[in-house]
């Protein structure tokens, strides 16, 4: 996407992969990704007691210089009786985000999930060592 890039950091296989615009100030892009995820960690699986994010549902956030969102996300399986709604939650949820401009949630199973996505805390809540 025009004005995004990538920024390296530590692999983090339960974190998605965080593309930000060139032209944020990065004060702003810090409140922006801060957001964002605050954003995300609203939109729960209604079969799992864990939002989307700390599940490790969301493959990729990228913010172009516009702030337009687009993510990349998956779900916990194919079958999973909300994936025709669960898009529209994660876009309602960040479209309430001050200073978003827009965004697509794209659905994708490649690679399929799997509970290595998951984050320390929603294996707490899970119980699933």
């Amino acid at each position: 996407m025009t004005g995004s890039t990538a920024v390296e950091s530590e692999y983090q296989p339960n974190r998605p992969a965080m593309e930000y615009p060139s032209q944020v100030p990065p004060e702003e892009l810090d409140r922006l990704t801060d957001d964002l995820i605050a954003a995300l960690k609203t939109v729960f699986d209604p079969e799992i007691p864990v939002d989307i994010y700390e599940l490790g549902l969301i493959y990729r956030i990228d913010i172009d210089d516009s702030r337009f969102v687009n993510i990349d996300m998956t779900l916990t399986a194919p079958g999973c009786p909300v994936a025709g709604e669960m898009p529209q939650w994660v876009e309602n949820a960040v479209n309430a985000v001050h200073g978003v401009s827009g965004v697509k949630v794209s659905m994708t199973f490649d690679p399929p999930w799997d509970q290595s996505r998951m984050s320390e805390e929603a294996r707490v809540a899970l119980d699933m060592w």
